[in-house]
């Protein structure tokens, strides 16, 4: 599943929440984080991808910014046989943060 798949960041939150177990992953920095984020997202930096030790059976979704990080997150995720999609950029989502 490629970010294009939704027809938004909007739509790929949706389908985190309509997914059980699923994952809501922040590839920003910390700081980033910490400025504002998507409520019950868990933030894990693009730098420490490669040290991603989440639940194999979990579905992630991911965002950063604008897409780009959260882009090669999932294809370092995937590589490493984590089920991983990228829902594009916080710029363009619409809903509440935190």
């Amino acid at each position: 599943m490629s970010a294009m798949e939704f027809e938004s960041i909007d739509a790929g939150v949706r389908a985190w929440r309509e997914t059980p177990g699923a994952v809501l992953l922040d590839v920003r920095t910390p700081e980033e984080y910490a400025a504002g984020h998507i409520p019950g997202s868990v933030n894990f930096p693009l730098e420490r991808m490669r040290d991603y030790d989440g639940d194999a059976d979990a579905k992630i979704f991911a965002y950063c910014r604008s897409g780009s990080r959260s882009a090669r997150a999932c294809a370092l995720l995937q590589e490493m046989d984590f089920s991983a999609v990228n829902i594009g950029g916080l710029v363009d989502y619409t809903g509440a943060l935190e």
